[in-house]
This record gives structure tokens, sequence and C-alpha cells, in this order.
């Protein structure tokens, strides 16, 4: 685990705050756009009030009538106080054209100038504005006061800021309400994302984070495995090129599932079951891999898994190649033991004064192990080829088994040595398991035919064993790929399988004259263009 840097907050902390400090920037402007808002609503409602107002005063029969007359004061102050007061209104103002005030909450004012701009009231027209007057900064109207279609008046209403002001502030009440519901809510919200960040960050730091992603990076890309590392639900979180290669897995493969991918099924579900495998062999394509998995912890807590994964082509077949040797040795082994118990027997009868009987022993003992010797060699000049078959002659004969081997290869053939000591190997070893299985129930038999030239190879291994069933034939030649590789036949029959298809042939399971398993392979040369 990481070390978090000196004065360093967790992520979820910083986020935390981050939100936090959003949530209060929005919620203020929001309120402080709500209070403009109700403000400019205020104003326009003021002067939709003021003009309504005027106009029903400037339509007045009464206010025409009084306008007209010598002393519109006496009758019109009563009347527009009332009105005043009436419509909430903070004065009524009736006024000659030339602006003299006869009414005014004020009574000091009549008979003085009105202050303020009147626009095209005088003309007909309604005319509002905000303007300061004698009582402070109001929103007015000035409406016209018209008889047979001459202006005798005018009638201006007001309403002054301060009352809208106060009017705004009994409703601030509510708008701080929603505005501190809102604000609970956002810090709420912000409060759970960051509890549900640091659960999935494990309160590490921004640098720490980024420490590790490229740490961990570095580490996927410098190791000679491959890695795969999934979360809990089995999707891959992290890849490195060397498990790409290895598992020939699409460009894209960060976020998909474990099953999409084309892996062996045993192996999926080792990850599922959250157990631990350790050095597993598959078969892949052309590849023997061997695959481990273990369960992934965090503070105890189980995240999901790491798959590590090996290439062992090369050493599956050396090793393979060193079984073969081995085979060998062990078979000359036997074969000096048995020679030295035959050289015994001729030194016995030397010694015994029968000369004779000692040389027609040795003759004919020289005699059955040079032709063994030369029926293999004739028949097959690739001398890689001849020493396996002569070694397995020699296993056949100590374990019982009834070797028979039919045809002629030639020294130049259309697959390597190696490749071929592979395909006739495996095979001959998976019969002589084969044929180990009837325990005696019937005589146990091989039979290797060999046939070609420069351009095509046809080996047929037959043996007498129990045979495979029809059912199981795709699954046994298709077992490197889609599951998981038994030790023996399994293992051998897969390499088989990938050497053939490297070489673009055929290999086939039918039912053999022996009464086991027949597997036919044919390897052709490529040709020029590549295709074979």
């Amino acid at each position: 685990m990481t070390r978090r840097a000196e004065g360093e907050s967790p992520v979820a902390r910083q986020i935390l705050l981050l939100q936090v400090g959003v949530v209060v920037v929005l919620v203020v402007t929001a309120v402080a756009l709500a209070a403009l808002d109700a403000r400019r609503d205020s104003r326009e409602a003021a002067g939709d009030q003021a003009v309504a107002v005027a106009r029903s005063v400037a339509d007045s029969p009464f206010v025409r009538e009084e306008v007209l007359t010598a002393d519109p004061t006496t009758a019109l102050q009563p009347f527009a106080e009332e009105v005043r007061r009436d419509t909430g209104t903070d004065f009524v103002v009736i006024m000659d054209t030339d602006r003299t005030r006869w009414t005014h909450p004020d009574p000091d004012q009549i008979g003085g100038k009105f202050i303020g701009d009147l626009g095209d009231a005088p003309r007909g027209e309604v005319f509002t504005q905000v303007f300061r007057g004698t009582l402070g900064p109001s929103v007015r109207a000035v409406v016209p006061v018209v008889d047979d279609g001459d202006v005798v008046a005018l009638v201006a209403v007001g309403i002054t800021i301060e009352r809208l002001d106060r009017r705004l502030l009994g409703d601030l009440p509510g708008i701080g309400l929603a505005a501190g519901v809102t604000l609970l809510a956002g810090l709420l919200g912000a409060w759970l994302i960051a509890r549900r960040l640091r659960r999935q960050t494990h309160g590490l730091g921004e640098r720490e984070i980024t420490r590790m992603y490229e740490y961990y990076r570095a580490v996927l890309g410098a190791v000679r495995e491959g890695l795969l590392l999934v979360d809990s639900d089995l999707r891959v979180q992290l890849v490195n090129d060397e498990a790409v290669r290895l598992l020939a897995l699409p460009d894209e493969v960060e976020g998909r599932s474990l099953a999409e991918l084309g892996l062996p099924p045993g192996l999926v579900a080792a990850v599922e079951q959250r157990t631990a495998v350790a050095d597993e062999t598959y078969v892949l394509g052309q590849q023997v891999l061997v695959l481990s998995t273990s369960p992934a912890y965090w503070h105890q807590d189980e995240v999901g898994a790491v798959i590590t994964v090996r290439d062992r082509t090369e050493l599956q077949a050396v090793t393979g190649e060193l079984d073969l040797v081995r085979g060998l040795t062990e078979s000359l082994r036997s074969q000096n033991h048995e020679s030295a118990n035959r050289l015994h027997t001729i030194v016995s009868l030397v010694e015994m004064g029968r000369p004779e009987q000692a040389v027609e022993f040795a003759t004919a003992e020289l005699q059955v192990a040079q032709g063994l010797a030369d029926e293999v060699v004739s028949a097959v000049e690739e001398p890689v080829l001849a020493a396996l078959l002569l070694g397995k002659t020699a296993q056949a004969a100590e374990r019982g088994i009834d070797l028979d081997i039919e045809g002629e290869l030639p020294a130049e053939l259309p697959v390597a040595p190696r490749d071929l000591v592979a395909l006739v190997g495996n095979l001959v070893d998976n019969a002589f398991d084969a044929v180990a299985e009837t325990r005696g129930e019937r005589p146990q038999q091989v039979r290797v035919g060999l046939a070609g030239d420069a351009d095509r190879l046809r080996i047929e291994v037959d043996d007498s064993g129990p045979g495979i069933a029809p059912e199981d034939r795709a699954h046994v030649l298709d077992r490197g790929w889609s599951s998981k590789a038994e030790e023996g036949r399994g293992l051998g029959l897969a390499i088989v399988s990938r050497v053939v298809s490297g070489h673009g042939g055929r290999l086939e399971v039918t039912d053999s004259p022996l009464g086991g398993a027949r597997f036919v392979l044919t390897v052709a040369a490529a040709d020029p263009g590549g295709v074979r």
C-alpha cells in the first residue's frame, strides 16, 4: 500500500469540498437571481397597478366635472385620498395641464408644480417611469383626463420603491426556505457521492492514484509474463501486452467480461469460484500456456482476481524431446541389460566346451537385432525418426506390445525433424497408453503406417485399445482449445493438433481395424504462394 504524501487530502474529500462549493455558489446565485427577478416583477406589477388606478380616476365623470370648476381642490382632494387609501398606492395627484397640483398626500404640496416627466400624457398618451419626487423614488403613471377630445387635466398615481421593497422583504422568507431546502439536498447528495467515492478509492489522494496507476502500468508492461486483473464482476480492468499476445485478446479488452474472451472454461470457472489455481497447463491455438489465478484482496475484502500467463510452448517442445530421449535411454539400458545376459550365456557356453552352440546363439541374436534395425532404417530414411521408431520398438517389446511399422518415408519431408518427432512420438505414446487400458482383455497391438514424400506426409496410428466414442472425438481434437488439457494423452494430442494446424494439415480420429482408435494426420508442403 502506498503512503500518502504529507498535506495531501483524499480524492473523496476534495470532491466533497468542490461539490459543496459548487452547490453553495449555485444556491446563492439562484437566490440572487430570484430576488432580482422578484424585484423586477414587483416594479412591473406596480407600474401596471399605477396605470390601472390612474385610468380609473381619469375616466371618472366626477373628476372630469371637477377639473373644470374654479376650485377643483376642494372636491378632488378628499376623493384622491380615499382612492389612494383604497388602492394601496402612495400618491394620487390630479393636476392641471401646466403641472399645478390640485391634490397631494401632503397638503403643503398642493398648488405647487408636479415634479417629474409627463412624457406624452399631455398629448393623450399614458406615460410611466421611475422617478424621485417629493415622497422619494417611486414607480408612477401619468394618464390624461380627456373631455370632448381635449386633455383638460392629468392624473399621476405612484407607488414608492420603499413600499415595493417592503413587499419584497415579505417574500424573502419563502425564497430563503426554498434555497435552504435546495442547499440541504445538494449537500446531502455531495456527501453521499463523496462517501461512495471514498469507498471506491480507498481514501487515496489524487497523486497516490496517479502514481499507483503509472507504476502499475509500468510493471504490467515490464514483466515477461502475461497479467490480467479482473474485478469482482469478472470484468477485465488491467491487461498487459504480453497477455494480449499470448491469449490473442482483442484490442478493446478492458471492461469486457472474462467469459467473452474465449479463455479456457476451466480457468474462467476457477476465477468464478474464487479459488487459487497454480500452474495449470492449457493449449490455446499454437501455444502451450501455463496459467495461474489467485483472488486479490484489499484490507481483507476481495476485490477481484489476478491471472498470470506464461508461454511454455518451446519448453513443452523441448520437454517432449527430452522425454523421447529418456525413452530411448531406458530402451538402450534395457537392451544393454539384455545384451549382458546374452553375453553371459555365450561365455558360459564357451566355458562349458560348447563353442558351436555359443556361435549359433550369438549369430541368431545378432541377425534378429540387425534385421529389426535394417527393417526400420530401410523403411525410414529420416535418421531422427528412425532412431525414434527403434526406441519405440524396444519400448513396445519391454511393455509386451506388438508394434508393427508399415510403409516408407524418404529423407526429405515437408515437416522438420523436431516436429516429426513430436507428431509420431506423441501419437505412438498415446496408442501405448490406450492399449494398456485393455488390461489383457485383447491383444495389445499398435500399428504405425508411414507414407509420404517431399510434398506430402501421411501418418496413421492404430491401436487395439478401448477406442474413442464418436461424440467425444471432436472434444479430443478441440480439448487444447476449449478446455483444460489433461495429463498424458490429452496434452499430447493437443500438441499434435497444434503442430498439424501449424503446418496447415489435418488430424482425424476414426475407428481402427484393430478395435481401438485410428489417428490419421496429413500434412502438405506450402506452395510458393504460401497456400498449403
